[in-house]
């Protein structure tokens, strides 16, 4: 399973991007998708999750209201959209796979299986 982030960049505070994630894999209804992020010196946190089929997502509370996460099972991918940024969102960002049979998708990164390069988001101020 190879995964594929990209469309991060230099945006400004209030601006948006999208996020997007390839999926090399067969199967690629069996996994649940997450996104997670990485500041400087921090840890690694979960920022959204989608389900199998797309029906069942979660967001952080930090991005509630400004991301969504969404998915297109017929091309084997995932995406982020991302609205009114903020310096705080600054981070690598990471998809990720998670090889379940649950109906709905998990928020703990060590439940993943399988992870992208990461893709770095910066917003300026």
């Amino acid at each position: 399973v190879q995964l594929q982030a990209s469309g991060g960049g230099l945006v400004q505070v209030g601006g948006s991007l999208r996020l997007s994630c390839a999926v090399s894999v067969r199967t690629f209804n069996d996994y649940a998708m997450g996104w997670f992020r990485q500041a400087p010196r921090k840890a690694r946190e979960f920022i959204a999750a989608v389900s199998r089929g797309g029906g069942s997502t979660y967001l952080a509370d930090s991005v509630k209201g400004r991301f969504t996460i969404s998915r297109d099972n017929a091309k084997n991918m995932v995406y982020l959209q991302m609205n009114s940024l903020k310096p705080e969102d600054t981070a690598v960002y990471y998809c990720a796979a998670d090889l379940t049979a649950n109906v709905r998708p998990t928020m703990r990164l060590h439940s993943y299986d399988y992870w992208g390069q990461g893709t770095q988001v910066t917003v300026s101020s």
